[in-house]
Order: C-alpha cells, then sequence, then structure tokens
C-alpha cells in the first residue's frame, strides 16, 4: 500500500470529478472481491483483489466493501473482525479500525451492515465481472441480474478511467518494477531454453522468477512452441533445435502491477534464413509503432504504423503484393497480423478492461468491424502518463490461410502460391511496455536488446 493521504486524495478526485460530470449525491460502492472456490469453499483460487478496490481503497484482503458519500466525502469500510476460527488458519491480522486508517477511511461497520447502509440511497457502481459480484450488486440495488451491467453508472466508469489512466510518479515506479522482473522472467527462460526441454519446465521457471520478485506472473504465461497460436496455455511441448519459443509473460508486483512483455527466440541455434526475415520484420514494426506515440496522438496511428511495416515487409519477401496502403486499408496484412497492436497497463495488465473496451480504449467513439483491427484494444488519443503496450506479430496460420485461400480472399494483395513456402514458419512477437511522457514516450525497465544478433547469442551462449 501507499501511505494512507494517497487513497484520500484519489477519493477526493474521483468526488470531484464525479460532481463535473453532475452526479454529486448518493453513493459510490466499490465492491472488493471475494474468495473464489476451485471446487470446495475451502480451497480457493489464489485471491486477487479488485483493481478499483485497490486503486481507492489500497486493501488486498477478501470480502471488503466501501461506500464513499458523494454529498459528504466520508468514506466507510465495510468489514468483518477476525474470528477465533479465522485466526487459526491465517494468523493474526490488523483489525478492521486499523484496516481504515492504513486507508484514510473516517468509519467502519460489518460486512453485512452494507445492505442497510444502502437502502434507500441512489448507488452508483461498476460493471460486475464475477457472478458473485452481480449478485450482491442486483441484491443492493433491486436491480434484475440481467440489468446490472447495463445499469453501471457512465459518470463512474468515466471518472474512473479518468483518474487510474494517468498514471502518478509513485505507481509508475511499481510498473517499472513490474516490468523489470518481467525482464529477468524472460532472459531466465531464454538462458534454460534447449532442444529437449519442455514448455511447462520453461513456464515453471517465468512462474518462479515473478514469485521470487515478490509478486506472481501478471497473467498466465503462453510459453510455447508453436507461436502461431496467439493465447496457447498449453504447456505440452518439447522444444526442437531449429524451431522457435514464443513467451509472453509478465510479472505483477505484490501491490497489483504489472509487466507484459514477449519474446521471440530460435532453439538451440541462430534464426535460420526465413525466421530471420520475419523476426526482423516484427522489430522494423516494433520501432515503427513506437515512433508514432506523442500526446495528442490516436493510439491506432501505431497500429497502421506497425500494420504498414508489417505488409511492406512481407511484399518484400513475395508474400503480399500490391499497392501497401490500399492492402491494410482493406485489412489484407491481418492474415498475418490478426490483432491489435496493444492496450494500456497498470493495476490490470489489461488495464480496466472491465469497464468496457468502448469506454477505456475509444472514449465512446466507434470501433472497426473490421477483421484484425476490430482486435484493436486502443485506439483512442494517448496522454502523458498513460503506460501502452506495443506487441506487433507475424504470425503464419495455417488454417486461416487455406480458408483465405479457397474464399480467394484479398488475392490482390496476397501472393498465395508463394505463401504454400512459408506456411510452417509459425508466429512471431515482439512486446515492450511505453510510458507517455509530455514530448514522447520512453520504454519502461532495464536494458532489454531485442536484436537479432542479441537474441542468438544469448541462445547460442546459453550451457547445453
Amino acid at each position: 500500500m501507499f501511505a494512507p493521504t494517497v487513497y484520500v486524495e484519489r477519493r477526493k478526485a474521483l468526488v470531484t470529478n464525479l460532481a463535473s460530470r453532475g452526479l454529486n449525491d448518493g453513493l459510490v460502492i466499490f465492491l472488493g472481491n471475494r474468495e473464489s472456490p476451485i471446487n470446495f469453499a475451502e480451497n480457493p483460487y489464489r485471491f486477487r483483489q479488485d483493481s478499483s478496490f485497490l486503486y481507492f481503497v489500497g486493501l488486498s484482503d477478501p470480502d471488503m466493501a466501501a461506500a464513499i458519500d458523494l454529498q459528504t466525502g466520508q468514506t466507510t469500510l465495510f468489514c468483518d473482525e477476525m474470528t477465533e476460527d479465522t485466526l487459526v488458519w491465517t494468523g493474526p491480522k490488523p483489525g478492521v479500525s486499523a484496516l481504515a486508517e492504513s486507508s484514510g477511511i473516517e468509519s467502519v461497520a460489518t460486512r453485512e451492515g452494507l445492505s442497510a447502509f444502502c437502502r434507500g440511497k441512489r448507488l452508483a457502481y461498476l460493471p460486475a465481472y464475477r457472478a458473485e459480484t452481480a449478485v450482491e450488486l442486483s441484491e443492493l440495488t433491486g436491480v434484475s441480474l440481467q440489468s446490472i451491467n447495463p445499469g453501471a453508472s457512465g459518470p463512474l466508469i468515466q471518472a474512473v478511467i479518468a483518474l487510474r489512466e494517468i498514471k502518478e510518479n509513485r505507481e509508475i515506479e511499481r510498473i517499472e518494477h513490474a516490468v523489470d522482473i518481467s525482464i529477468d522472467m524472460h532472459l531466465a527462460v531464454i538462458a534454460a531454453a534447449r532442444p529437449g526441454a519442455s514448455e511447462a519446465a520453461l513456464m515453471a521457471i517465468a512462474t518462479h522468477v515473478a514469485l521470487d520478485g515478490g509478486g506472481m506472473p501478471s497473467f498466465p504465461p503462453i510459453a510455447t512452441t508453436h507461436g502461431a497460436v496467439l493465447h496457447n496455455h498449453g504447456y505440452d511441448g518439447v522444444l526442437q533445435s531449429g524451431g522457435t519459443f514464443l513467451l509472453d509473460a509478465g510479472a505483477e508486483t505484490a501491490d497489483g502491477y504489472a509487466g507484459d512483455l514477449t519474446s521471440t527466440f530460435p532453439i538451440g541455434r541462430g534464426f535460420d534464413e526465413r525466421q530471420r526475415a520475419i523476426y526482423k520484420i516484427v522489430l522494423d514494426a516494433s520501432t515503427a509503432a513506437s515512433s508514432t506515440i506523442r500526446p495528442g496522438v490516436p493510439y491506432r496511428n501505431a497500429h497502421l504504423a506497425a500494420s504498414r511495416t508489417i505488409a511492406s515487409g512481407l511484399a518484400a519477401l513475395g508474400i503480399m503484393k500490391g499497392s501497401i496502403d490500399e492492402a491494410v486499408a482493406a485489412g489484407a496484412h491481418a492474415l498475418f497480423f490478426p490483432h491489435g497492436v496493444g492496450h494500456q497497463m497498470g493495476l490490470d495488465v489489461h488495464d480496466m478492461e472491465s469497464l468496457g473496451e468502448h469506454n477505456v480504449g475509444y472514449d465512446n467513439e466507434p470501433k472497426s468491424q473490421q477483421f484484425g483491427l476490430k482486435s484493436l484494444r486502443m485506439a483512442k488519443a494517448v496522454r502523458p502518463g498513460m503506460v501502452l503496450t506495443v506487441e506487433p506479430g507475424v504470425y503464419f496460420i495455417p488454417e486461416l490461410i487455406r480458408r483465405w485461400k479457397s474464399e480467394r480472399r484479398h488475392e490482390q494483395f496476397i501472393h498465395y502460391p508463394a505463401l504454400e513456402a512459408w506456411m510452417d514458419v509459425g508466429g512471431y512477437r515482439n512486446e515492450e511496455d511505453w510510458l507517455v511522457t509530455e514530448s514522447g514516450a520512453r520504454v519502461l525497465g532495464k536494458e532489454y536488446v531485442k536484436s537479432i544478433d542479441a537474441m542468438e547469442s544469448r541462445v547460442i551462449s546459453a550451457p547445453v
């Protein structure tokens, strides 16, 4: 946690922001997460607090709630004292008053007291992403379950986004620490990668480094020899000499701030000629995208810059053809780059995505429905203090290629006969985390060079 004054000031800023949006009476309700059982109540998944609750309250224990009175500005924490039975299993913890004091909260009540406290008052709440949260909100508001998320407060959503997306200096320090640990995760995996090693063993190494850094992975790592499967969470493969390995993994600090990086590297030796060519295109796309990041420039520009670079690079290899600008406008390049170039990052690895991508990434502006471009999570103009990922990729997905070829889709831009020779090349992604500054942007974390020479030297020098 930060100092209590940090949370006091954040809540004050929220009240002020809401007043500017015409919401100045009633209660703002933040429901902390509850334990989520795997297969019975005493065997839960690892607990993770709701990120907006962390931002405005800072407390990371389960079964809490907070209410902010918009007329008085007073916050009440709803939390139960530890029972004797709980003490046996968890050990001693601070009492409710001490917890409230650590967050600068003025008053406390029991968790079950929230219902009576809210009765008859106007309630503003955020969308629920857990079923038990939706059920409780339905009980508090009298609104049907089906209407809970449509009934979430628009002004509250916009106010929370406005505050959370501009990172404080203290938050940037936490995020950069998470990125540093994330880099250590990647370097450790590269050092251990060799023919015959299992994907599961490398995933375990990445997880170990995250735990050793004081937190957890910020999301389930993607650690795969099949890089063309974008979200491959199976770990049953074995590394083969001459192949490639894709690691998409990041660390989360103990207080919830995320890192998110992707590395692609050769196994057992350097890249072969085809692998080297595709990897260079991805690196060039990263440079093109990140060079557009500066205040006031739509993040869509970064995506399109990466897209044009990828299409141009593939055209130089004879895989694409025709006008690059026309090909990108038509979405032909998305056969090879079917996702967006990045997203915001902070207390969530995809920051605030539970508040709605159209709100967080688009400011409610229309979103493209074109294949590839519709997967761009962040398109709006960037502002100083935002943290963004830049993660272009090139993928040869045989099933997708065969489908497009059978439909003769974009055949004026895709040289399908030449593409046959590239079907087994796999997938390549490069991801870095960037902070928008007053004059441009800077990459976060300690030095991690990903040039072809650097990646090959790490693999070749790794002990066998």
